[in-house]
């Protein structure tokens, strides 16, 4: 059974720090691109950083470069995410996604979500 458990959310002030995981299970995770997707009240889902699987080469959306830092334990099955120098913006669902795509097709899993509040 595929699993993907965020933790690591809460309220924090803004310009402060927090550092989301991410453990997987269920699937070959070293084979998997992964992924953080926000989503806020009334907005559509938003990537904000993917890591590739071998290469482990990452990309950020412009809104987070410089901020925020995703990273990969392949040993732990597991993803994080450091967010730092938070912002009232930044307030969402942060979801953690598994994807792989090969000649036979889409594999695509989600995580539940950890909700992040940026508030003084």
């Amino acid at each position: 059974q595929v699993q993907l458990v965020e933790a690591g959310g809460g309220l924090v002030q803004p310009g402060g720090s927090l550092r989301l995981s991410c453990a997987a299970s269920g699937f070959t995770f070293s084979m998997y691109a992964m992924s953080w997707y926000r989503q806020a009240p009334g907005k559509e889902r938003e990537l904000d950083a993917r890591i590739t699987s071998v290469a482990g080469s990452t990309t950020y959306a412009d809104s987070v470069k410089g901020r925020f830092t995703i990273s990969r334990d392949n040993a732990k099955n597991t993803v994080y995410l450091q967010m730092n120098s938070l912002k009232s913006e930044d307030t969402a669902v942060y979801l953690c996604n598994a994807l792989r795509l090969s000649k036979l097709g889409r594999d695509d899993y989600w995580g539940q979500g950890t909700q992040v509040t940026v508030s003084s």
